[in-house]
């Protein structure tokens, strides 16, 4: 079973962190929510406090993952690079060919990681200009690039979390799901 982690940070956009872990979950990959915070109480953007699934500290090493994630929001994207273990762990994933995922706020992580250079990327409208040079900005709502993706905001929840399903179990399953779940409907599939 593939295997999935997503780092929370105090701050974290709702939709953008929860949204992957259900369709995740929905389609039969093992995901765990990883606290950054020292405890397993995150509290989201709005207020709102989720129980991650394990401790950052808990963790040896994400040697297992098949993909990280980081949802974006604020402060939460400034929390998760200001944490050198998830930026640590992030470099190692994608330098072993591995896929990282991030969505709105949160690829500027992986532009300070280096993971975007000489990538196509999107993000939140502003948030490019922590992109580097060598990174092209798409505007997309969802950017693939090797083994990195990239989702505009929260709008971008759901397509997004469909793309990072579909690299487990394939298109058909993925169009299946997105059927059951009302979106292809939603997008007048």
């Amino acid at each position: 079973m593939p295997k999935v982690y997503e780092f929370l940070a105090n701050g974290f956009e709702e939709i953008e962190g929860l949204a992957p872990v259900d369709i995740l979950r929905r389609g039969g990959v093992d995901v765990k929510t990883v606290s950054i915070t020292g405890d397993l109480f995150v509290e989201t953007s709005h207020g709102v406090t989720v129980k991650a699934d394990i401790k950052f500290e808990d963790v040896a090493d994400f040697n297992d993952a098949d993909l990280l994630l980081l949802p974006g929001g604020m402060p939460g994207s400034t929390n998760l690079n200001a944490h050198e273990g998830v930026k640590t762990a992030l470099k190692k994933q994608f330098e072993a060919g591995k896929r990282v995922g991030a969505i709105c706020a949160a690829p500027m992580v992986l532009a300070s990681c280096g993971i975007l250079d000489g990538k196509k990327a999107t993000c939140s409208p502003g948030f490019e200009r922590y992109f580097n040079a060598s990174t092209t900005y798409t505007g997309e709502l969802v950017q693939v690039d090797g083994n990195v993706t990239t989702g505009e905001g929260p709008a971008a929840s759901l397509p997004y979390s469909y793309t990072l399903l579909s690299y487990f179990i394939g298109e058909d399953a993925t169009k299946d799901l997105e059927k059951k779940m009302q979106f292809a409907h939603l997008m007048g599939r």
